[in-house]
């Protein structure tokens, strides 16, 4: 019989966790997520959480990538070679769009954890995309509450530009990140002709949006020693992938 996923998930955290509304939480009831700025606040409102999974994320990364969303998840499982990985770890989760379908990606008995700062994302994504494979965990993804070499693969798709430390959130995504795993993110892309740069970053830094050029996340996961690392860019969008290498104990 398969383990219950909260309580493998709980055998893979460093931080005590709390039960809360069908999620592990070890931020506390009392603690907020930060919501600074437009764009951070609606990803902590229950109506964005209950319209991202099927209206607002489809469409809008659709005409910001040309992909669907079903091409994206395709794609997603493929980079992350999920037919032979054990444990996922879905960084900014949400409603769990991803989490629940890569969980299926996985062999029998893999686990899918989802992860994510906003309480009424996670509630969406206990309701909606729950299943033998999946759990979820409401924390910092600064502080990812998981020691080194957790996870075979790895994925944060549609959050760093959000996030007031992308940088560092993608830190502890390698951290925790097995020898001989994957990593797979989707963020924010703005090409390189400084007119159009210049204009997309600036309307995105309006809302509280960050744009990426075409070297940050490469010269992040090269510094790290991440491997073939590839990198697909369409529209306002990027899909980088990498490896770290060598091999699991």
């Amino acid at each position: 019989m398969s383990q219950d996923p909260v309580e493998s998930t709980r055998g893979l955290m460093n931080q005590t966790a709390h039960l809360r509304h069908g999620f592990l939480d070890v931020l506390g009831a009392a603690t907020s997520a930060p919501v600074p700025t437009i764009a951070q606040r609606a990803m902590n409102s229950p109506f964005v959480a209950t319209v991202y999974e099927r209206l607002w994320r489809p469409t809008a990364f659709y005409f910001a990538s040309g992909l669907t969303h079903r091409a994206e998840q395709i794609r997603a499982a493929s980079a992350l070679r999920l037919s032979t990985a054990h444990r996922l770890l879905d960084v900014a989760c949400g409603p769990g769009n991803f989490t629940a379908p890569l969980a299926a990606a996985l062999p029998e008995e893999g686990l899918a954890v989802g992860f994510d700062i906003s309480e009424p994302m996670l509630a969406r994504a206990v309701a909606d995309n729950s299943g033998p494979r999946t759990c979820y965990v409401r924390g910092d993804a600064r502080r990812l509450p998981f020691g080194p070499e957790t996870f075979d693969a790895i994925c944060c798709f549609g959050a760093l530009y959000l996030m007031p430390e992308p940088f560092r959130v993608a830190g502890e995504m390698i951290r925790v990140l097995k020898p001989g795993g994957r990593i797979a993110i989707l963020t924010s892309y703005a090409p390189d002709v400084a007119p159009l740069h210049q204009v997309m970053t600036a309307g995105a830094r309006s809302i509280g949006l960050t744009m990426f050029g075409r070297h940050e996340f490469v010269d992040l996961f090269t510094a790290a020693g991440l491997v073939d690392i590839d990198q697909q860019t369409q529209r306002a969008l990027q899909f980088v992938v990498a490896a770290k290498p060598g091999t699991a104990g």
